[in-house]
């Protein structure tokens, strides 16, 4: 009778054990960046309306056109969250955060799914570490979500990166630049990508962000958005790449960088790397001073970033960057006979509570299937005892490194603690 054989959903992969341990140290940089720029977590659900996210990031964008995983139950509908801005919007009016007074300094990290083209670095769950400034207009906080995001990937080690900026402008000058570029690209439409021609009747700024190869050599005669800045656009961008020359940032200056989604307003930046391929993009992020008071708060302005996991894992091999602890235990117990086990079963938690990672052969196999096993668990210790041992009252313990093996007293081994944590 055959089985059976249950896989992973297209675009959806497991993270298994040697893998997961560089995840960890790099989401630790992470949490460790976050606080020293004072930003406290937020874990928000992974199912959300499908109305917030169609009303915050856009009912044309092509992720709530194309990519939501979205079904019904009842009357209600969800979403599967394919982004965490709109996300933690909703929870920032929801429960009230601006009755804790100031700016809020939030950041997250966690799964997000789109239904899109599966590809290296790009998967339907994918994960994202992202931070909002929530309640500062000024340009010192573009700057400071800005520093946030370089910080992670300069403390990883990642430093080949090149930060694009660009202003999107206020409502009144992205209508006018609009404009513009409809007059420019309408008499050209029919040279345009099947999507750009589309875009162009309900969105013509997101023909800039076209990686359509036809679309290129079209973009780069069209309308510059600095040329329909307002004064106050103008005031708020000088601003904030004053701030980054302050903060010894570089930037490049990009145009065409317009984001994809429509809740930006006035700063607009990502972080690239050759060390990605083709699809170069780290992270990003701007400023979106109209979110809030789009899913149902007070007007308020705010700023943040989001950056792929799995675009810093790909980073990371390029450059050979391992972070990650060695996952092999401190001490692995051999043992010889039930009573040896027994033994070191009820001794373990004390050195555990001693902040070494022990463990043993839980299969009765022999002494060197065993030393085999701690050998491949990379196991820098190996405590060797058998009945004949814990009756002498003397157990071996082995340096599986250096080959080096001492006979001590069993209470001795405890005191050993220090001198193995020091040998890390």
């Amino acid at each position: 009778m055959s089985k059976t054989k249950f896989n992973t959903h297209h675009g959806m992969v497991d993270l298994l054990p040697g893998e997961i341990e560089q995840w960890q140290a790099l989401e630790s940089i992470v949490r460790e960046t976050a606080r020293l720029f004072h930003f406290q977590e937020i874990r928000t659900p992974v199912l959300e309306q499908t109305e917030l996210i169609a009303r915050g990031v856009g009912q044309l964008t092509d992720i709530v056109s194309k990519e939501m995983f979205a079904f019904d139950r009842g009357e209600d509908r969800y979403v599967l969250r394919p982004e965490g801005t709109a996300p933690v919007a909703r929870a920032y009016v929801q429960n009230h955060l601006a009755q804790r007074g100031g700016t809020q300094r939030l950041f997250y990290i966690g799964p997000f799914f789109r239904a899109e083209r599966p590809q290296k670095g790009r998967q339907r769950q994918f994960h994202q570490f992202g931070a909002e400034l929530i309640g500062a207009s000024s340009a010192i906080a573009d700057a400071e979500i800005i520093a946030f995001m370089q910080t992670v990937y300069n403390r990883v080690g990642i430093t080949n990166t090149s930060l694009k900026l660009n202003s999107v402008g206020d409502p009144e000058s992205r209508d006018a630049y609009r404009k513009a570029l409809y007059n420019y690209f309408q008499p050209i439409s029919g040279k345009l990508s099947e999507i750009s021609r589309k875009r162009l009747e309900t969105n013509p700024m997101r023909i800039l962000d076209s990686k359509e190869e036809e679309d290129q050599p079209l973009k780069i005669d069209a309308p510059k958005i600095f040329d329909y800045l307002s004064n106050r656009s103008k005031e708020h961008f000088n601003a904030v790449t004053d701030h980054l020359e302050r903060l010894h940032i570089s930037y490049v200056l990009d145009p065409f960088l317009v984001r994809g989604l429509d809740y930006y307003t006035e700063t607009a930046f990502e972080l690239t790397s050759p060390d990605l391929g083709s699809q170069d993009a780290l992270g990003g992020g701007g400023r979106y001073d109209l979110l809030i008071e789009d899913v149902g708060g007070p007007p308020t302005p705010a700023v943040g970033f989001a950056c792929g996991m799995e675009r810093l894992m790909i980073a990371c091999d390029a450059l050979g960057i391992t972070m990650a602890d060695p996952p092999g235990p401190d001490i692995y117990f051999v043992t010889r006979g039930e009573a040896a086990a027994r033994w070191a079963l009820e001794f373990m938690p004390d050195l555990r509570t001693n902040g070494l990672v022990c463990t043993m052969d839980y299969s009765g196999r022999s002494l060197k299937a065993q030393m085999k096993d701690a050998n491949r668990q990379q196991a820098r210790y190996t405590v060797i005892v058998g009945e004949q041992e814990l009756e002498k009252n003397r157990i071996t313990l082995r340096n599986m490194e250096k080959s080096e093996e001492t006979t001590v007293h069993p209470e001795e081994l405890a005191g050993s603690v220090t001198a193995i944590q020091k040998s890390r």
